[in-house]
C-alpha cells in the first residue's frame, strides 16, 4: 500500500448517538498525523454523486455531544450494484483519498467488505449501531444511549402501569437482536423480555411471560424486540389477550425515539477511541477489518467475522431476568 495522504469518512445505515464523537475523532486523529480529511455526505449515495468536502479540525468542534451524524446517511440502492460501486472506487480515485473509514451497522459494513475486496481499497470500519449485534466488540456505538432512553422511557411507563393495574408491552429496536430488549428488562425491573433469540412457540411464550406475571398482578411491564420471530409488540399484546382476557393490556412502541439524543458518556469516550485506532489501523496496513472493544482492549475483526458471527446474548443474562422476575 502505498503512502496515505488523505482519508475519507461517512456514515451509513441508520443513524446512533456517538457518530458524531467518532467523526470528530478520525478527523483530528488524520490531521495530527499530518493526512487530509474528506467528509463524504449521505453515505455511499453522496460518494457516488460527489457530495465531499475537506475537512479541518473547526469542522468537528462542538460535536461530541451532538446526536444523530452530521454527515447525514441516506440508502444507497446503486452502491449494491458492481457499476455504483465503480462509480464510488472512481470518486475516491477523483478526491485523491487514499483510504476510507465508514461508521455504521452490519449492512454498511457489508458494503464496504465487497467493495474493499473488489478494488483491492483500504476501507475500516466502526461499529455504530444500536442494535449491538455486531460479533467482535462487546459495545458498538450508540448502544449505551439507546439503552438508557430505553430505562428512562419505561421508568416513566412503570408509573402509569402502577397507577392503573395494566400489563404494558413495550416494543424497543434491535431487530433480529434482543440486547436492548433484554438488558433493559434487567435495567427496569420488566416481568419478562421477548428476544428473537429464544424462538419460543405461543405456548413456551406465554409460560415464560407468566412466570413474571404471577407474582405481580396489580402491573406488569413485558419488553419486546422488534422482529418478524417475536411478532413484535402487537403480536405479543394479541397472544396475551387471548390467553389472559381479564388482563387490561397497553401497548407502547419506543421507536426511533431510542436513536436520538445526545451521546451518553460511555458512547463518546468508545467512539473517541474507536476513531483514532481507525486512523492508526489504516497507517498500519489494516484493511476491510472493523475496529472493536473487547475485555477493554482495541481489536481488528475482519468484516467477514463482523458481521456473519454469531453474537450471543448469553444464559447468565437470561437467568438473570428469570431469577429477578420471580
Amino acid at each position: 500500500m502505498g503512502k496515505i495522504n488523505c482519508i475519507g469518512i461517512l456514515t451509513s445505515g441508520g443513524d446512533a448517538p456517538g457518530m458524531n464523537a467518532a467523526i470528530r475523532a478520525v478527523t483530528r486523529a488524520a490531521l495530527y498525523e499530518g493526512i487530509k480529511v474528506k467528509a463524504i455526505y449521505r453515505g455511499y449515495k453522496g460518494l457516488i454523486s460527489g457530495e465531499i468536502k475537506e475537512f479541518h479540525t473547526e469542522d468537528v468542534s462542538n460535536i461530541i455531544l451532538r446526536g444523530g451524524t452530521i454527515l447525514k446517511t441516506a440508502r444507497c440502492q446503486e452502491f449494491v450494484t458492481p457499476e455504483g460501486r465503480k462509480m464510488a472506487y472512481d470518486r475516491l480515485v477523483e478526491e485523491e483519498i487514499d483510504a476510507l473509514v465508514v461508521i455504521g451497522g452490519d449492512g454498511s459494513l457489508s458494503g464496504a467488505s465487497v467493495f474493499s475486496n473488489e478494488f483491492n481499497y483500504p476501507v475500516v470500519g466502526l461499529p455504530g449501531t444500536i442494535d449491538n449485534d455486531l460479533y467482535g466488540t462487546d459495545i458498538t456505538i450508540g448502544y449505551t444511549t439507546a439503552l438508557n432512553t430505553i430505562v428512562d422511557a419505561v421508568d416513566k411507563i412503570r408509573d402509569t402501569a402502577s397507577s392503573h393495574d395494566r400489563l404494558f408491552i413495550v416494543e424497543v429496536m434491535g431487530r433480529d437482536a434482543g440486547f436492548l430488549a433484554l438488558n433493559g428488562a434487567i435495567a427496569t425491573g420488566a416481568e419478562a423480555a421477548v428476544i428473537p433469540e429464544c424462538k419460543y412457540g405461543p405456548d413456551q411464550l406465554m409460560s415464560s411471560i407468566s412466570h413474571g406475571l404471577r407474582s405481580t398482578k396489580n402491573s406488569s411491564i413485558i419488553l419486546v424486540a422488534e422482529s418478524e420471530i417475536t411478532g413484535g409488540a402487537m403480536g405479543v399484546a394479541n397472544l396475551i389477550k387471548d390467553r389472559y382476557p381479564d388482563y387490561d393490556v397497553r401497548v407502547t412502541i419506543l421507536g426511533h425515539i431510542q436513536r436520538g439524543g445526545s451521546p451518553c458518556a460511555t458512547d463518546r469516550i468508545i467512539a473517541s477511541q474507536m476513531g483514532i485506532e481507525a486512523v492508526r489501523a489504516i497507517l498500519e496496513g489494516q484493511r476491510n477489518v472493523m475496529v472493536g472493544i473487547m475485555n477493554g482492549e482495541v481489536v481488528y475483526v475482519p468484516f467477514d467475522r463482523a458481521i456473519k458471527g454469531n453474537k450471543p446474548v448469553g444464559d447468565n443474562m437470561l437467568n438473570a431476568l428469570a431469577i429477578l422476575s420471580i
